[in-house]
């Protein structure tokens, strides 16, 4: 007797899965950002660290990538790469010596403050075929799935 062909899996419409449509947003996310943001040379996380640092000056390490959102070792590694730039130092915690404090340096301030144009004009870029009425709500539900499903992630956010 003949073996039977595997079953066919069904097709899926990639279009409308919601895991997809999030994949490609953030696709395009990065590369507006990118374009707008070029001559900084930032990417996406180290702009994100260098803000909640200005935003939260003396913040630690451990704090900051749960505002962020991002793993512990990953994150380790884009903080030497901002510290090698010279845009922030880490610290030594005087209560405790394995606490690293951040802190943004004279360039690290400048070189965000130069980037924030760049990063605004992505932000908007990103909204525009939306209609105005619509952007805000967009947000509201973005943020209504992130707060949702944020233990999920490998590296639940904060902020």
């Amino acid at each position: 007797m003949p073996a039977l062909p595997p079953p066919r899996t069904p097709p899926v419409e990639l279009a409308a899965l919601p895991g997809y449509q999030v994949r490609r947003l953030h696709q395009i996310a990065v590369a507006t950002f990118l374009q707008e943001t070029a001559p900084t040379g930032l990417t996406p996380v180290q702009y994100a660290v260098l803000q909640c640092v200005a935003n939260t000056p003396g913040l630690d390490q451990r704090r900051l990538a749960a505002a962020i959102g991002q793993d512990t070792s990953t994150l380790g590694g884009v903080l030497d790469r901002l510290e090698a730039r010279g845009l922030l130092k880490r610290q030594a915690a005087i209560e405790d010596r394995r606490v690293r404090r951040l802190a943004l340096t004279g360039a690290g301030e400048a070189l965000l403050a130069r980037a924030l144009p760049g990063m605004l004009r992505a932000q908007s870029r990103m909204l525009q075929p939306l209609p105005a009425p619509e952007r805000a709500e967009f947000m509201r539900l973005l943020q209504t799935l992130v707060d949702a499903n944020n233990d999920l992630s490998r590296a639940p956010g904060g902020g």
